[in-house]
């Protein structure tokens, strides 16, 4: 189900924006963050910055504009504002008015990634980001390949589908299910619940090593493993993963830090967009053959499918909840993770709507 409260999201929090290396060139990088209009450009000197997708002369979308050495140019009539939103040159005008600017947004990049505050910018404070992936600095153990969908639901539901992975022999019996096994379902779950969140793992032992297991480490007919998958969600739209499996007889329950078998960590970043569609930033990086760089395209690949399988029922439940909301919600035993990854984002979202009061 969707958020009890009336609000869909937390305003004074940092969301992804983009991937570092989507900020290049001289074109801007238009994207719309919880239903306001947002341009991402760098400076001259590399920093990244954000500015509302206006122009303040004649209202003409700064998409359609240039990048250059002073700022970020409109397309229209040359206007050009710098990463605080201040206009700075207005061409055959010598005198720029001090209330000729837009509206900029905190920014910031950390580990590869574009953070923006999309609330009250006094409010903005780097050490408030909850999320910590350090492995997307190391390129030499962990190799990966980034990525972005755009997909028409909301985001919670993306999380929601993050937080029960009782569906995977089901929708993703092709890549990472591997058909409905026993042990699939009825994995051994430990759940613990955080004020920020939900961390959880489940362990399915004596298992078929699905098919990306399969083409990834390698492992050969016949050979059962013990798989594990470990999920950490972050409020307000993070899951940190690490997945992997090896051989039945390693003691992977003691010590999955081993060399071989199959092994993965994940970032998911849900960015809201609308009430009703969101991004979706991934990486899945590479532990198993780190130096086997077409090891990483091909991991890079077999999630791309298994994540494409979600698509569709994803923005099928979008649809289907979009005129069923006054229809009766069944929570099941498989929702130990989801139902208090929930009660965390409307618990933030409660006592950002208090502290206004």
């Amino acid at each position: 189900m969707f958020l009890k409260t009336e609000k869909q999201w937390p305003l004074n929090a940092w969301y992804h924006a983009a991937w570092s290396h989507e900020i290049t060139g001289n074109k801007p990088l238009a994207r719309t963050f919880l239903n306001e209009d947002v341009v991402l450009f760098r400076d001259s000197e590399g920093n990244a910055s954000a500015l509302e997708d206006r122009c303040c002369h004649r209202a003409t979308p700064l998409r359609l504009g240039d990048v250059v050495p002073e700022g970020l140019q409109c397309g229209y009539h040359g206007m050009t504002f710098n990463g605080s939103g201040e206009c700075v040159k207005i061409p055959g005008q010598e005198k720029v008015p001090s209330y000729a600017k837009v509206r900029s947004y905190p920014i910031f990049e950390r580990q590869e990634i574009i953070w923006i505050w999309m609330g009250d910018p006094e409010l903005a404070d780097e050490e408030q980001l909850l999320v910590d992936f350090p492995w997307n600095d190391d390129h030499e153990n962990w190799p990966h390949i980034h990525d972005m969908y755009e997909i028409e639901c909301n985001y919670m539901l993306l999380i929601d589908n993050l937080m029960d992975l009782t569906h995977i022999p089901y929708i993703h019996r092709n890549t990472i299910g591997g058909g409905n096994q026993q042990g699939q379902v009825d994995a051994k779950m430990d759940v613990s619940p955080k004020e920020t969140g939900v961390h959880y793992i489940r362990w399915m032992e004596s298992i078929v090593p699905p098919p990306t297991y399969v083409k990834g480490a390698g492992f050969e007919d016949g050979v059962l493993v013990d798989r594990w998958q470990e999920f950490e969600y972050v409020v307000p739209s993070t899951v940190i993963q690490w997945t992997g499996a090896l051989e039945e007889g390693r003691n992977a329950m003691e010590n999955r830090e081993q060399n071989g078998g199959f092994n993965l960590r994940l970032y998911h970043g849900a960015t809201p967009k609308t009430e009703s569609s969101c991004y979706y930033f991934w990486t899945p990086l590479n532990g198993y053959k780190p130096r086997d760089s077409e090891a990483t395209k091909v991991l890079h690949k077999e999630i791309a499918a298994t994540f494409n399988e979600d698509l569709d029922f994803l923005e099928s439940q979008q649809a289907c909840m979009a005129t069923t909301m006054d229809q009766l919600f069944v929570d099941i035993k498989h929702d130990s993770a989801r139902i208090p990854a929930r009660r965390a984002i409307e618990n933030m979202i409660k006592r950002e709507l208090s502290e206004k009061v």
